[in-house]
């Protein structure tokens, strides 16, 4: 169709309501409950992530998954990937997170200073279709819920919950205009009370800690716990293999010249941050610089995090530079393909978002060992704050996985055709239904890939170092 001026024009919504009604007859949303059958090994597949990883940094990855069903899932997102790639899907696209399980979603600081909760991982995030992600926030619950000690109804309860928020929210943000869609946020403050009013102390003692932590979480409370004086000049504390300054992970390298490549590399970042914080940027001084080892399923990628000095000592600024690889679901999905994975990073997150960093970058250029690599960046610490799943109990994952399944709607309405998603999804609890089963065909598939990682490690396929 074309408007009065012969230039193409939108589909109609009773069109998109059509393509989701076509594609639900495409695939029915009884059969998102399926899990193909596979013979993949998820070991091979762990290993070929390592090749591109550092090697010393690996036995720590593994380690960490080994230690329980949930933190195995934490860092399989490739394994998923590969089970999906192979079972009946939507077909339906949007910007997806690419790894949203119940760990990935958090507190942090907006731009306004105001505390926002969202997801918080964009590492895989990729166009594809939407119930791949629902998919592995609601199997993350029920995995979860397991590792907890929860009965099976309690499980039961929580991940069907998680669908139906999830599914009534599309619905919801379909009948909304444009502008109030890309607005649609959670104000922790506001949509936690319903935790608050309840008479379960334990989880009213939990929420608010975990408001108050993520308050704290700032510059000047990263300055006290990251680095120490060292003849009057701040310094970042070494900690191996956790936290190595940049001059030890290089000791046989000219340090000074390191450093000169990297006051680069910031300029080259500061050219991609929105003017007005360009100049901000301008205003520190680079101090020091440290590898650092992060979450589960990124350890081994490389992460450095940058100490600037703004004003005085007093004024820190810690900017995360993480290595952008790409995305698990690249390789299993027909889309885009980036001159800068973290580009692709940080177009992915400010479009999820309700509020992104405001200095969120990205980066490009050689390593040390000649290797070129992509990277983004944002502030190490701004009031984040992330719920302890492995504290929770039965009520509080059932309403943390409705805020989980909140925003990642919000999330998906801004990038896909919300319209066609609702259509869909429909009004019935068929999709509640479908999906909640699915998670319980993945949580049995996981503890089978974890016990194949254990064995593994026995065997002496994989090694692993633990308590880190």
């Amino acid at each position: 169709m074309s408007d009065k001026n012969g230039h193409a024009g939108h589909p109609t919504r009773e069109q998109r309501v059509q393509n989701g009604l076509a594609a639900r007859h495409a695939a029915p949303l009884a059969s998102l409950a399926d899990l193909a059958e596979s013979s993949r090994d998820p070991i091979a597949l762990l290993e070929s992530q390592a090749r591109t990883r550092i090697p010393q940094l690996v036995p720590v990855r593994y380690g960490r998954m080994a230690e329980s069903a949930f933190a195995f899932y934490r860092g399989s997102a490739l394994v998923m990937a590969d089970d999906l790639s192979r079972t009946p899907s939507s077909g339906l696209y949007t910007r997806l997170c690419g790894d949203a399980h119940a760990s990935n979603f958090g507190l942090f600081a907006t731009p306004e200073r105001r505390t926002a909760f969202d997801v918080d991982d964009f590492d895989e995030t990729y166009p594809g279709p939407f119930d791949w992600d629902v998919r592995r926030l609601v199997a993350s619950l029920e995995i979860a819920g397991r590792d907890n000690g929860f009965t099976v109804k309690e499980r039961r309860r929580i991940t069907k919950s998680c669908a139906a928020e999830y599914r009534e929210t599309m619905c919801r943000q379909a009948e909304l205009g444009n502008l109030a869609v890309w607005y649609s946020r959670i104000d922790p403050t506001v949509e936690l009370s319903e935790v608050m009013d309840r008479p379960d102390e334990k989880m009213v003692k939990r929420t608010r800690k975990a408001l108050a932590k993520a308050s704290r979480r700032n510059h000047l409370q990263a300055l006290d716990k990251l680095t120490t004086l060292v003849d009057g000049r701040r310094r970042i504390v070494s900690d191996p293999p956790l936290i190595v300054p940049l001059e030890e992970v290089f000791a046989d390298l000219d340090a000074d010249a390191i450093y000169d490549e990297l006051c680069h590399r910031i300029r080259s970042y500061r050219a991609t941050l929105q003017w007005d914080r360009r100049l901000l940027l301008e205003e520190f001084e680079l101090v020091q610089a440290a590898r650092k080892v992060v979450g589960v399923g990124s350890v081994g990628t490389r992460v450095w995090i940058l100490l600037l000095r703004g004003a005085d000592d007093d004024d820190p600024l810690f900017i995360q530079a993480k290595e952008a690889q790409r995305s698990v679901l690249s390789f299993y999905l027909d889309g885009p393909t980036y001159e800068n994975e973290g580009e692709r990073v940080v177009n992915g997150q400010r479009l999820m978002q309700s509020a992104s960093d405001i200095f969120l970058g990205w980066q490009q250029g050689p390593g040390a060992d000649g290797v070129q690599r992509d990277f983004y960046m944002r502030q190490l610490r701004d009031g984040k704050g992330s719920a302890v799943i492995e504290e929770m109990v039965p009520e509080g994952m059932k309403l943390y996985g409705r805020l989980c399944a909140r925003v990642l709607a919000f999330g998906h309405a801004r990038g896909g055709d919300r319209v066609a998603l609702a259509a869909y999804l429909g009004s019935s609890e068929e999709f509640d239904d479908a999906l909640a089963s699915f998670a319980v065909a993945y949580a049995d598939r996981n503890e089978r890939d974890l016990q194949a990682l254990r064995e593994a490690v026995d065997q002496g396929r994989v090694k692993v170092r633990t308590g880190l």
